[in-house]
């Protein structure tokens, strides 16, 4: 342990920063991933495989992918432009925050009411695969998830001015939603419907959206960044300019849920809740390692890139990532021979059977293989962003949403659900070889009097 000390304190300040901000994250995380387990526990055992979970499953993937792309978006280019304007004076930085307020509100009623608007037409395309009792359920569950994509957006607006800081709370109260979920499903007289369901994810999405406005609040020196209208920051057009190179790429990459939920609603009844507890349990692994790292990354790299040191930025990331993608392979090999045990342990109660189990440890395995890519590019997007190159990242995400969209009608209809798995593991084994490559390839010099957004620009990966 001493030895272990040691070598901490021998380390770089800025390589400490991310240590210590990821040491942060994970223990949120672990936090918050309980609560999610719990939740997928209750879920599993009042629900089961069920028509129920098909509609769940299917609505909160279609409903919310449009947010979590704004959301997607922003975090990445938002706090960049957060970092800089956190060092400015503070009538500047109160307008800013106003005016993104402003901007964020309207985005967030205009996507409520997209949502409601366009769910019949969902429903007929992409849903036409599913029966007309979970199609009515869905139909029901739209009452919470519309406001939840407005909670949703607003929610990430707050968790980027706190990464800003380098406060890591946000990812704690990921798991809001899923506490309310849990509460509603354990204390409901019966699961016949989802009426549980439906009641603790509007609840929940709420309650942590006014929490994290709060929080971002006292974060900001007690500045809430009351709504202002108008665009007169002098930050807005390097914003505008990057969120929208990225928003091509990211907007290619939220297609990838709903492609997965089209493609597993035409395997046959229950695929959809098979892939959806397979891909939620994934999820745990997933955050615990990738997402802490990743999160404390960016405002770090960030803030070196604004001090002028890029070189060290670049190294710093590349470091990370080859650490990941190390630790993603250790987990690979875990998880492989403990799948069934994770899913028998996790779910395997009332409604949900051994069949169950073996059907969706089976399809968690496929997933499994792409921890050690995931792991690895995500440091590298952090990187990318944090030197502006916005263009080369929208590239590589249009590129892994053509992989995936090519792969998912070759592999699903040979190997089922788990087909479907193997081409997110091929799909982010490709976005790591490319992420590569250009972290290798040195961003050209500005001049010293250049915005930062004339740089290569980006599109992010899928968190």
């Amino acid at each position: 342990m001493k030895a272990l000390r040691e070598r901490y304190a021998r380390l770089h300040p800025d390589h400490r920063r991310i240590a210590s901000g990821a040491a942060r994250v994970a223990i949120f995380l672990l936090l918050g991933k309980a609560a999610g387990a719990f939740k997928e526990m209750a879920v599993a055992y009042r629900y089961g495989v069920s028509d129920a979970v098909d509609a769940y499953q299917f609505t909160l993937t279609m409903a919310t992918w449009l947010p979590v792309t704004a959301v997607g978006v922003l975090s990445v280019v938002l706090i960049p432009v957060l970092v800089r304007v956190n060092r400015g004076d503070a009538e500047g930085r109160a307008r800013f925050l106003g005016e993104l307020q402003m901007v964020s509100l309207l985005l967030a009623g205009a996507l409520g009411v997209l949502t409601w608007l366009a769910w019949p037409l969902v429903l007929q395309i992409v849903g036409a695969g599913l029966s007309d009792t979970v199609r009515e359920m869905s139909r029901q569950l739209l009452w919470a998830f519309a406001p939840v994509a407005a909670f949703t957006l607003l929610a990430g607006i707050s968790a980027a001015r706190l990464r800003a800081r380098e406060r890591h709370v946000n990812t704690l109260l990921d798991s809001v939603p899923a506490v309310a979920v849990l509460g509603w499903v354990m204390l409901a007289y019966s699961a016949e419907g989802v009426g549980p369901l439906l009641w603790g994810t509007l609840v929940g999405f709420a309650v942590q959206a006014a929490w994290l406005a709060w929080l971002a609040a006292r974060a900001d020196g007690g500045v809430w960044g009351l709504p202002r209208p108008g665009l007169r920051s002098e930050h807005w057009p390097e914003l505008v300019k990057a969120a929208g190179v990225m928003l091509i790429g990211q907007v290619a990459m939220s297609f990838v849920g709903p492609i997965d939920q089209y493609t597993a609603a035409n395997l046959g009844q229950n695929a959809n809740a098979t892939l959806g507890y397979a891909a939620r349990l994934l999820s745990l692994i997933l955050g615990i390692g990738a997402v802490s790292v990743g999160r404390a990354a960016l405002p770090v790299l960030a803030d070196v890139q604004s001090r002028g040191d890029g070189e060290l930025a670049r190294s710093m990331a590349l470091k990370w990532s080859m650490l990941m993608i190390l630790a993603g392979a250790v987990a690979v090999a875990l998880g492989w021979v403990l799948a069934p045990w994770g899913v028998a342990f996790l779910f395997e109660r009332g409604a949900f059977t051994a069949e169950d189990t073996q059907a969706v440890a089976h399809v968690l395995r496929w997933g499994l293989l792409q921890l050690p890519f995931y792991f690895g590019v995500l440091v590298l997007v952090q990187l990318l962003a944090s030197q502006n190159r916005y263009r080369i990242m929208a590239a590589i995400a249009v590129a892994n949403f053509g992989v995936k969209a090519l792969l998912n009608p070759v592999l699903a209809p040979m190997m089922g659900t788990a087909g479907i798995m193997l081409a997110t593991s091929i799909m982010y084994l490709l976005s790591y070889v490319c992420y590569v490559m250009a972290a290798l390839r040195r961003p050209p010099a500005k001049p010293a009097a250049a915005s930062a957004t004339d740089a290569d620009g980006a599109s992010g990966e899928r968190a």
